[in-house]
């Protein structure tokens, strides 16, 4: 299959409506170690100390510690690599960005006499909360199943209780107006796009012209097969920020803060199979299948995009000048959402019995495009922090959070929760815990070195990373829904993340009222990419593995702030 021919199609593809899921409201609800250079390269461990631009954003009492006014920008270039191996070596893609992802202004209002309050800080930021840049590509070698399979299984189960899906639900009918996508068939419920596409294309067939079972493409006993996929996803979060605080008897510094978000996200993804001592479709439709070749690739486009906003408010406590603590909550982030895709197989089939191949492409129908809104509640955050000044010349500062990653809600657009997406949330994700740890030592007055560390635990619960759990000596499938509350979802992959770890540094130097800030971030974040959902075969409950590989990400980042003070 010509890839490139499939990417440029599906580029002109026009979008239609899709269904958002529990791993897209995940995606949106994430942010990265990001900020200021003095922040990234202490780790982001600023909670309990404040006096940074950057704490606009993470503990708004920060901005009570400011005695003058500050603005500051930063640039920052980062050299991504994204490694994908699934046992048959890896493969990377490189690539270099370049962006401010930081700037603001924070300005001081001092009080004069008033001893209680002396100080009345304001401030203004943007800040790219979290980006989703990524690009992998690579083999899994030889699989044991195929995609077609799994689609067929699925099919076989949907709407069983009435009898299944007849043929002639997913087939469109020369010269009528019946369109499987989005017309009811004989008052039948929608079958799910994924089957009409794969069906469409002839990757699922029916085992007879009538019967409401299918069969994929791969013959357990004869067949073999190898797969490649290819991911690239791009976007952002950003967030724009305005925070108001002071201090009260300079040992208690407050603030408040409101953000507003918006957000943009696009993927495409490319899986190809080809398989061996395949089960075509007969060349004379009769219903039934014949032995041959096939190769076929399933692409999909995705854009997510909205805004939104939260709150912040956070206090820092200095009991003594050594030594500081430092407590913020943020609100949930509440989206207004949309969301687009389109998805496409192309398709070559042959066999000894064939007069001559069959090929073409399957698409999604765009004939009624719609755009179609939602909105999701990101989860609440606590930090808390404590730091503590050494010798006048060191401080070693340390923070958690706790992000509850399993309390993320998604409705539709009139605010009607999606229940079997915020059931599925649960299922997949967890509580998250951050770490963070940074140190600064003052060489002169005006230079000094910097070094961080930060955590962060998986959200993914572990029945969800497996893909299965026992009961007793039989496997059950743990299935990973990738539809939508709609079946609208034509992309049957998805990743889960593990740790992310960040390791940084940096160098700091101030002349009278200027200061530059210089840091090295690198950070290693793994997952586990699964090319659709493990299931249980239809009719024997046999337990069948999805292909799965690890996706490697290792970002390195130069990050340069300039700044005043005044």
């Amino acid at each position: 299959m010509n890839r490139n021919l499939l990417a440029g199609m599906l580029v002109a593809l026009p979008s239609v409506m899709m269904g958002q899921t529990a791993l897209d409201a995940f995606s949106i609800s994430q942010s990265d170690l990001r900020g200021s250079a003095r922040f990234m390269s202490m780790g982001g461990a600023f909670t309990a100390l404040g006096g940074d631009i950057s704490t606009l954003n993470q503990n708004p009492g920060g901005i009570g510690v400011y005695r003058s006014s500050d603005i500051g920008v930063t640039l920052d270039v980062t050299f991504q690599s994204g490694k994908f191996n699934a046992g048959v070596g890896s493969t990377s893609r490189n690539h270099t960005n370049v962006a401010c992802n930081n700037f603001g202004y924070i300005g001081t209002v001092n009080l004069g006499s008033n001893s209680i309050m002396p100080f009345f800080n304001w401030g203004v930021s943007y800040s790219r909360a979290a980006s989703f840049d990524r690009r992998f590509r690579g083999s899994f070698g030889k699989i044991d199943t195929s995609l077609s399979n799994f689609v067929a299984d699925n099919t076989n189960r949907t709407f069983l209780d009435n009898g299944g899906i007849p043929p002639q639900q997913m087939q469109f009918v020369q010269g009528s107006d019946y369109n499987p996508y989005w017309d009811n068939y004989n008052g039948n419920p929608y079958a799910p796009w994924l089957s009409t596409l794969m069906y469409t294309a002839g990757a699922i067939n029916p085992l007879s012209a009538n019967s409401t079972t299918y069969d994929g493409l791969y013959n357990y006993q004869n067949s073999s097969a190898v797969a490649d996929i290819e991911v690239e996803e791009k976007g952002h979060i950003d967030e724009y920020s305005i925070d108001f605080g002071g201090n009260i008897s300079n040992t208690v510094f407050w603030g408040i803060g409101f953000g507003i978000t918006d957000v943009e996200f696009r993927s495409r993804s490319y899986y190809t199979e080809n398989i061996d001592n395949a089960m075509v479709l007969a060349s004379a439709y009769d219903g039934g299948t014949v032995t041959g070749t096939a190769d076929y690739t399933l692409a999909n486009y995705k854009h997510i995009w909205g805004s939104g906003f939260n709150f912040k408010a956070g206090v820092i406590l200095k009991p003594i000048n050594e030594f500081r603590i430092g407590i913020a909550v943020h609100t949930p982030t509440y989206y207004n959402l949309s969301y687009e895709g389109s998805g496409q197989v192309g398709y070559f089939y042959d066999s000894p019995e064939y007069t001559q191949p069959v090929s073409g492409t399957a698409v999604t129908d765009d004939q009624y495009m719609r755009e179609f809104d939602w909105k999701c509640r990101t989860p609440w955050r606590l930090m808390v922090g404590a730091a503590g000044v050494i010798g006048g010349r060191a401080i070693i500062s340390a923070d958690y959070e706790y992000r509850a990653s399993n309390d993320i809600k998604v409705q539709d657009y009139d605010g009607n929760d999606y229940r079997d997406v915020n059931g599925d949330i649960k299922n997949y994700y967890k509580a998250t815990n951050i770490m963070r740890l940074g140190l600064e030592y003052r060489v002169t007055p005006q230079f000094s070195v910097r070094a961080g560390y930060s955590y962060e635990s998986s959200p993914v619960t572990t029945t969800a990373m497996t893909g299965y759990t026992t009961n007793g000596q039989a496997i059950d499938a743990n299935y990973v829904y990738t539809s939508g509350p709609d079946d609208t979802e034509t992309q049957p992959s998805y990743s889960f993340d593990k740790s992310t770890q960040y390791i940084t540094c940096g160098l700091g130097y101030r002349y009278k009222n200027v200061y530059a800030d210089l840091a090295y971030v690198h950070r290693h974040r793994s997952s586990k990419f699964n090319a659709f959902s493990n299931y249980n075969e239809f009719g024997t409950d046999h337990y069948v593995p999805a292909p799965t590989g690890k996706v490697s990400d290792d970002n390195n980042s130069l990050v340069l702030t300039v700044g005043v003070r005044f």
